[in-house]
């Protein structure tokens, strides 16, 4: 969308760029691609281009490959990076690399094996990359700007970029007593990135496709909760139970079978990966956090 004649607003990153580029400058998405919008209003995000470059300070970021692209940093005297230790690929001997302090007891795991957070210092190159098929998502924020992020979506964030973590708040429990178990669909912590020193870029990993939408004030819509990928901050999620009446009212033992959603309320836009797995379960739900329910 153009605004005069030196002016775009990037439909993917909604930040102001140069109409001119082959690329958005600052997310690396097509500038002259049509949008493909479904009927429930779904937009898919289409993917950055082999060897697009983003630019953040003196820095710049170029994404390579296509089936499972890898971020390729070239950091300026003074620009600095963080990212998780797994996601690194290769580093120059210049990049000055060091643990990053991380507050609030830090103990995020990976398939049972803790996660360092690092960061890197220019001038030099380093590359990252996850480790399956998707695509990379770049989010530029804006001063003073927030977005949330699913567990383990994230890839690497700029220095203007801060980074917290919460417990999602979306949670279920089923039995009771000494088999009481508690179940987080979303996980049990998301992630919050804010841009606090100035305007930021981070880099997500969406494994599969990505598609996004603007969700209107009290609009809500759902979807499977593991594929999330980001959300505004004025996004609500909660759970959503559905029963099937034909088999609840054929026996009580059957009760229990239902379809786990995720209900996202706006104002705000989210994002969804193609790429997901179904949080299924047939045992009787005994407790949860903020839940609707429906059946059919």
């Amino acid at each position: 969308m153009s605004t005069g004649t030196s002016t775009y607003i990037c439909r993917y990153c909604r930040q102001a760029s140069d109409p001119s580029a082959v690329t958005c400058p600052l997310c690396g998405a097509k500038v002259d691609v049509r949008s493909v919008v479904s009927d429930s209003g779904w937009s898919e995000q289409p993917a950055i281009r082999d060897m697009a470059r983003i630019q953040f300070g003196q820095s710049t970021c170029q994404i390579e490959g296509t089936m499972v692209p890898s971020a390729d940093f070239g950091l300026a005297a003074g620009d600095w990076i963080f990212f998780s230790h797994h996601n690194l690929l290769w580093v120059e001997p210049s990049v000055q690399m060091q643990a990053m302090k991380m507050g609030g007891g830090w103990n995020r795991r990976l398939a049972g094996i803790p996660l360092v957070m690092l960061q890197a210092a220019g001038p030099g190159h380093v590359a990252l990359s996850d480790d399956h098929p998707g695509e990379v998502i770049a989010l530029p924020l804006a001063h003073g700007q927030s977005i949330m992020v699913r567990e383990h979506r994230f890839l690497v964030g700029t220095s203007a970029i801060t980074y917290d973590w919460h417990n999602s708040g979306v949670w279920f429990c089923t039995g009771t007593g000494d088999d009481k178990e508690y179940h987080h669909p979303l996980g049990q912590f998301v992630d919050r990135f804010s841009a606090q020193g100035g305007p930021g870029l981070m880099l997500l990993h969406s494994p599969g496709n990505t598609f996004i939408r603007d969700l209107a004030p009290n609009q809500s819509v759902l979807l499977q909760p593991t594929s999330l990928l980001y959300w505004d901050t004025s996004v609500r999620l909660q759970i959503h139970f559905e029963y099937p009446r034909a088999l609840t009212s054929m026996s009580t033992s059957l009760y229990s079978y239902r379809t786990l959603w995720l209900r996202a309320t706006g104002p705000g836009r989210i994002a969804m990966q193609s790429v997901f797995e179904r949080p299924e379960s047939s045992q009787r739900v005994t407790s949860s956090s903020g839940a609707t329910s429906q059946s059919w």
